[in-house]
């Protein structure tokens, strides 16, 4: 799970409590980097991208996506409490993780703005199963029951057990480092 030492009530999925050495309540001396140096640091960390659907349709993108467990076959993500589309998915039971392919620059791009329609056009998809949406040209559609969430800091972990996918025709990933979105290169 996210929490090194993190545990499950029996019977119960969840985070569990926090680990003995603590969070950062425990230490309120010891405030953490600034807003700045933290974005800055992060930038250096290249990630995988993307959109996160729900009914409606809503969706957004997201660069905080992870595996947690593979048995049972958990992700997550995260999402801003200020988030307009994330009260909406909270309610759904269940939720599409779109991996987008390297070519899918401007849709990562457009389900990060605000105000805009993000479903209308040049956007390309279809509806799967729970009648969630599916982007088109994405290397994958993994479909999540909501598993567990948990509020940290300004942001919401949303946990979900994998209980679809479709995997699609080989392609590169679309990354995110630096504050730009860019291919992958393997080098062997």
């Amino acid at each position: 799970m996210c929490l090194d030492s993190a545990r499950e009530t029996p019977g119960e999925p969840g985070l569990g409590t926090a680990p003995p050495h603590g969070h950062a309540g425990d230490a309120p001396d010891e405030p953490g980097v600034a807003p700045a140096e933290f974005r800055r640091a992060l930038a250096r960390h290249a990630a995988g991208t993307v959109v996160v659907t729900g009914p409606g349709p809503l969706g957004f993108t997201a660069t905080s996506f992870t595996a947690v467990s593979l048995h049972p076959p958990l992700v997550s993500f995260c999402v801003g409490l200020d988030s307009a589309s994330w009260p909406k998915l909270r309610e759904a039971g269940h939720f599409a993780v779109n991996l987008l392919a390297e070519h899918q620059r401007n849709v990562a791009e457009r389900f990060a703005a605000r105000n805009v329609d993000r479903f209308g056009p040049p956007t390309r998809w279809s509806e799967g199963p729970y009648g969630l949406p599916v982007l088109d040209g994405a290397t994958a559609h993994l479909v999540c029951r909501r598993y567990v969430e948990s509020a940290l800091g300004d942001h919401m972990l949303v946990v979900g057990l994998l209980v679809a996918t479709t995997l699609l025709p080989d392609k590169l990933p679309l990354l995110y480092h630096e504050g730009r979105f860019g291919g992958f290169n393997a080098q062997l």
